[in-house]
């Protein structure tokens, strides 16, 4: 008998941390897919294009798989924590590492050059390194759906339901924001506060080992190299990134022409980066009535640099200082006081932190407190059924 007490707990603890274990990595990967569903999106594109299915994707499709692929993650993460519908959850999570594991393998065996973007760019994984880690996911997810009964519940049956549609608004919401604006935690590259000529040069002279910006270069459209000098140009200077012209947003017009116009009234360089040809950038001009000048950057970079088509960026000295979205283009004009003078011309401040904190607030401590109240509830009723059993057998 104690023999078999001792092996149905360590059953019990194998499972539980299965559980705990699958549930940490699908809650932060679908986090991180729900701070940048654009890069989610680009790697969903990437992995079309490779796999020669691009042309069975109508626009707008990768960006809905975004959404949905983040909403799902986050969905099972949840559910397996909370041990939340135990049989169907355990079964979905075992149905998509099923899937996603072969898939892996495929990409590490057939050498293909891209990250999975399973934890977008906070955690970038090789190939093999994703397979790996799926294949102690798909052995975990396994272990679970076997012993799906054993899975402890910290939350009842009755109150489960107001928990994921609480969590399921908040991840829409977060979504839904982050597409409109950009990703509140920017983990790229290219984010604020980074000295491009800097890096770009520590690059050159360095072992080669880590080579994030190799790929980054500025072009005229008549194939002069002007990376460098235009970057380190001292002073302010706007540079407008627009990946494919073809795809851009040009209600914000009137507000970047506006910022034009601000930059010739004060001598800032403003200049236009796309990878479209020279047919697109004529027929932008002629459509939005642009009189700045374009410039060619390979439109991955551009995607890197800033999760907006258009995005604007706000450099000084060769120093990232602002980002803003299509949506959140600045109102400037030649009225406008010049960038030493004004807010907006000051370094963006990293707010990782404060980030954090305010998910937290606004999504983990409702969570807990709706736990908490659930416990007390289950409590508060256990205590009637003592109370109860005690005065009849009194």
């Amino acid at each position: 008998m104690r023999q078999s007490r001792k092996i149905s707990l360590l059953w019990w603890l194998l499972a539980n941390f299965c559980r705990l274990l699958l549930a940490v990595t699908f809650v932060f990967s679908g986090m991180v897919k729900l701070i940048d569903p654009r890069g989610t999106q680009y790697k969903i594109e990437d992995y079309a294009a490779y796999l020669d299915l691009s042309a069975f994707l109508p626009q707008g499709t990768p960006l809905f798989l975004a959404i949905l692929l983040a909403l799902f993650e986050f969905y099972v993460g949840l559910s397996l924590f909370f041990g939340i519908r135990r049989r169907t959850t355990t079964r979905m999570t075992l149905l998509f590492m099923v899937v996603m594991t072969p898939l892996t393998l495929y990409l590490a065996w057939t050498d293909a050059h891209m990250d999975c973007g399973c934890f977008g760019d906070v955690v970038v994984l090789t190939n093999w390194q994703t397979f790996g880690k799926n294949l102690v996911l798909l052995v975990a997810a396994m272990m679970v759906t076997y012993s799906y009964r054993r899975l402890t519940r910290f939350i009842t049956e009755r109150n489960q339901w107001l928990l994921l549609l609480y969590s399921m608004v908040f991840a829409l919401f977060l979504s839904i924001y982050t597409i409109r604006h950009l990703p509140i935690m920017d983990f790229r590259p290219y984010q604020v506060g980074v000295d491009l000529p800097k890096v770009i040069k520590e690059e050159w002279e360095g072992d080669g080992t880590e080579m994030r910006y190799a790929d980054f270069s500025i072009q005229t459209l008549m194939g002069e190299d002007i990376t460098l000098p235009w970057l380190e140009q001292e002073g302010y200077k706007f540079l407008l990134v627009a990946p494919f012209l073809e795809l851009a947003d040009d209600g914000q017009m009137d507000y970047i022409n506006g910022v034009y116009d601000y930059c010739q009234q004060f001598g800032y360089p403003f200049l236009a980066l796309t990878s479209s040809l020279e047919e697109s950038i004529e027929y932008w001009k002629d459509l939005t009535g642009a009189e700045y000048e374009f410039a060619h950057a390979d439109g991955t970079v551009l995607k890197t640099i800033v999760r907006s088509n258009p995005g604007l960026l706000l450099m000084h000295d060769g120093m990232i200082y602002q980002k803003w979205s299509a949506e959140d283009i600045p109102e400037l004009g030649v009225q406008s006081a010049p960038l030493e003078e004004l807010r907006i011309g000051k370094m963006q401040e990293k707010r990782r932190v404060r980030t954090m904190s305010r998910l937290f607030l606004f999504f983990m401590l409702p969570l807990l407190a709706w736990t908490l109240i659930d416990r007390i509830w289950i409590a508060s009723k256990y205590y009637k059924r003592y109370r109860i059993h005690k005065s009849i057998n009194f």
